[in-house]
């Protein structure tokens, strides 16, 4: 114990305060305590101090997870494991108003099959945009497997920004996966089908379904796939599984693995032996060689024709232009990895237990040659495994998914059924260690492990079952993602973390410092078209507007007001409701909830976001701000008053519930001459420090005084009523008055603190 004490007694100390959280008792003992107490063995703190992060601090990485049934992104950081975000892909996501305001209705409507909403997705492959095949943290691509869409996330807000539908594929387990500078991402159908909508029997399996390849190029000004460049592989009814871009020595082609290339159709109720017993007889599947970089030049010389509206290169024209290859690889494989030169791949199969690795510059040498064993049933040539196998690796029993270290030749293995991960040496063929995990690793990742330049680092397991290691929740257990420290000789398993969102299949991470996220958007912008809004509106500038029995309401929200707070339209009317938020402040986002309307924006600092509904019932609609923005947050209020057809007024004054004389407005207008002296004593420390040296700072400068403004405006009305002797409005304007007067004195006081906290230097 002493020994352990001069060794890591400084670096624990941070952890005493976190660790005593569990009782309070434990806040007051020493740390040696705190282990008793608790159970603790070193180890365990040891594994604590690598992932503590302190209040105020930052992850290194940032991991984006599918978010599997959930349809949706997870984002947690690294090495915390705390989970920041959940991003809107294929699903509604209510605390984002995705799929309930206009602008992310009309995103999910481009994900529509045969007409049809589709409002769920099985997110499965996440994959950043690349430049020179190294992350540069500016877009996030997801597919959807249960029905074949591809989505465009922009990391400048986390917002998702396009939806696309393959035009051939009924399924797509194999997306997304990125060429180096995202000239292309790469999406494998799974399950073969026909290529058309109608209906054909399964005896014609082998004839008429059909797999495939799409590469989807992307035209990185817009930040938006192009279908109308984008072309796919014809590929015979094998089931295309995973792929990657190949890179530096392998750069202009693709990789993509099958299984079931038996093509056998099961059917129990027809008294044949299930698809998985046929599906896996089979010594070997096969890797499929692509050349996208040559595909490129035939469609964009116009030797491609179109099927369904979109470049398809057929089986026969690939094997004649010399796109297409086939390489046998172990059966059932799930994952094709490219090493950081691009000279290897490595491919393991589930139902085998090594990890067969390739050599790029065989495969290139039987291509030259011409040298193939046989070809395939649908023509296309096979090059034998001994003229394209580097190593075989005994890696463990039922090996998936391989990830790269910052160390030359050194990988990681998942190990499906041993449940463990395997690092080994890919160029010596040699296993270096091996750690058990826990339960069933499916994908692992290491930091940036699939780019030209991996980190190390850190690993992270994903487990489909958790069991035993967390609190019992029901029958449906969390999954269970587990951080592991690979930066020594040796793996160490630091933290298990629930996930509960989905099946999160596949996750990638970056650097933070690659992410350049925005905290506010330009006033009045349109952020899933990346443009102003039609709709925007500025203070003092809301309006309601009729066109017949459709109704536009300019709307604007800001702390702690809707405006306009009373909407009045008839029954049967078509209302739309545009609200800007008129925020600058970072954070200061705003939500709007309506009785029985299924409204629920999300409208952050800038953006200005709409929901249109038919106000098809008489009646009265409460709406308020969904997010805590502010003291009178509860007082953000309105309401729609849906009157009734041929509805006439009574000519009647509102009643007012409490009434206000001259005493009450000198009260509430000498509170609102002492809060000034505070504004102007914050104001003065922030004016004789460099605050224009911090951007924050000048951000909460520049919203304080807009609210400054708001309250001079305010001010004018309450004296002019005061002028009148109308001290009922009077006294309420001197409210407002220092409504905009408390929410000044926040952001400066907020503005101080920040100064103080970051070092800011005071004006000689």
């Amino acid at each position: 114990m002493k020994m352990f004490k001069t060794k890591t007694t400084s670096l624990l100390i941070g952890l005493t305060l976190g660790l005593g959280a569990a009782s309070s008792a434990y806040s007051q003992e020493s740390l040696e305590d705190v282990m008793k107490a608790r159970g603790l063995t070193q180890k365990d703190l040891l594994a604590a101090a690598k992932t503590y992060t302190p209040t105020g601090g930052r992850d290194e990485y940032l991991a984006f997870s599918s978010g599997g049934q959930s349809g949706h992104v997870i984002v947690y950081g690294i090495p915390s494991m705390r989970i920041l975000k959940y991003i809107g892909v294929f699903t509604p996501e209510p605390w984002q108003g995705y799929g309930f305001d206009d602008e992310s209705k009309a995103v999910l409507a481009q994900g529509r099959i045969n007409g049809k909403d589709i409002v769920y997705g099985d997110t499965h492959h996440p994959a950043f945009s690349e430049k020179e095949g190294d992350y540069d943290g500016r877009y996030l691509f997801i597919n959807d497997k249960a029905n074949p869409r591809l989505a465009v996330i922009d990391l400048h807000d986390f917002e998702t920004k396009q939806i696309v539908v393959n035009p051939f594929f009924k399924s797509d387990h194999g997306g997304a996966f990125v060429t180096p500078n995202t000239e292309y991402v790469m999406e494998a159908s799974q399950y073969a089908a026909p290529y058309s909508d109608e209906f054909v029997p399964l005896e014609e399996f082998n004839s008429k379904y059909r797999g495939g390849v799409t590469y989807w190029k992307f035209d990185d000004k817009k930040g938006r796939l192009n279908p109308d460049e984008s072309f796919t592989f014809e590929l015979p009814p094998y089931s295309q599984d995973l792929s990657d871009a190949g890179k530096n020595a392998s750069y202009g082609w693709g990789f993509t693995n099958s299984f079931c290339s038996e093509r056998y159709v099961g059917g129990i109720e027809r008294g044949r032996p299930p698809f998985e017993a046929g599906c896996s007889q089979k010594d070997t599947d096969f890797l499929h060689v692509t050349n996208w970089k040559k595909a490129a030049e035939l469609v964009a010389a116009g030797k491609v024709k179109k099927v369904n509206d979109a470049y398809l290169i057929t089986m026969d024209q690939a094997v004649k232009e010399g796109l297409l290859y086939l390489i046998p690889e172990p059966k059932s494989p799930h994952g094709v990895d490219v090493s950081p030169k691009g000279d290897h791949i490595i491919v393991s199969g589930k139902l085998d237990s090594h990890a067969w690795v390739y050599s790029w510059a065989k495969i290139q040498d039987a291509i030259k040659n011409q040298k193939f064993e046989a070809k395939d049933p649908y023509g296309i040539p096979i090059i034998s495994l001994k003229d394209a196998l580097h190593k075989q690796v005994q890696v463990g029993l039922g090996p998936l998914h391989t990830q790269y270290d910052a160390k030359e030749c050194v990988v990681y293995t998942s190990i499906y059924v041993d449940s463990m991960v395997t690092k080994w040496d890919y160029c010596e063929g040699k296993v270096l260690d091996q750690l058990n995990i826990h339960y069933n690793i499916g994908h692992l990742l290491t930091m940036e492990g699939d780019s030209v330049s991996p980190d190390g680092k850190y690993l992270v397991s994903l487990n489909k079952l958790s069991i035993d290691r967390f609190n019992p929740v029901g029958p449906l257990h969390p999954q269970n993602h587990q951080l592991i420290d690979i930066s020594g000789e040796k793996m160490q398993l630091l933290y298990d973390m629930p996930l509960p969102l989905g099946e999160p299949h596949y996750v990638v991470a970056i650097k933070a410092d690659k992410l350049k996220p925005a905290v506010r958007y330009k006033s009045g912008w349109d952020s899933r078209t990346d443009k102003k809004h039609p709709y925007k509106t500025r203070a003092g500038r809301e309006k309601v507007v009729r066109e017949g029995n459709r109704v536009h309401v300019y709307g604007t929200v800001i702390r702690s007001h809707i405006t306009p707070e009373i909407i009045e339209v008839e029954e049967g009317d078509e209302v739309s409701i545009h609200l800007t938020n008129l925020e600058r402040a970072q954070d200061e986002v705003h939500g709007f909830a309506m009785y029985g309307q299924n409204v629920q924006l999300s409208i952050e600092p800038g953006k200005t976001a709409s929901t249109t509904f038919v106000a098809d019932k008489a009646g009265v609609y409460p709406y308020y701000c969904t997010e805590f923005c502010s003291a009178l947050h509860l007082e953000m209020q309105g309401y729609l008053l849906v009157k009734p057809k041929g509805y006439k007024a009574k000519a009647t004054d509102m009643q007012e519930g409490q009434q206000y004389t001259k005493a009450d407005y000198d009260k509430q207008v000498k509170t609102n001459v002492e809060t000034q002296a505070v504004i102007d004593s914050v104001v003065a420390f922030i004016t004789s420090h460099n605050y224009k040296d911090f951007k924050t700072v000048v951000d909460l400068v520049t919203d304080a005084t807009d609210q400054l403004g708001f309250a001079e405006e305010a001010k004018k009305k309450a004296e002019d009523f005061a002028a009148k002797g109308d001290y009922q409005n009077a006294t309420l304007w001197a409210g407002q008055w220092w409504q905009y007067q408390v929410k000044t004195a926040d952001l400066g006081l907020r503005a101080k603190t920040f100064l103080e906290e970051n070092g800011a230097k005071k004006i000689k």
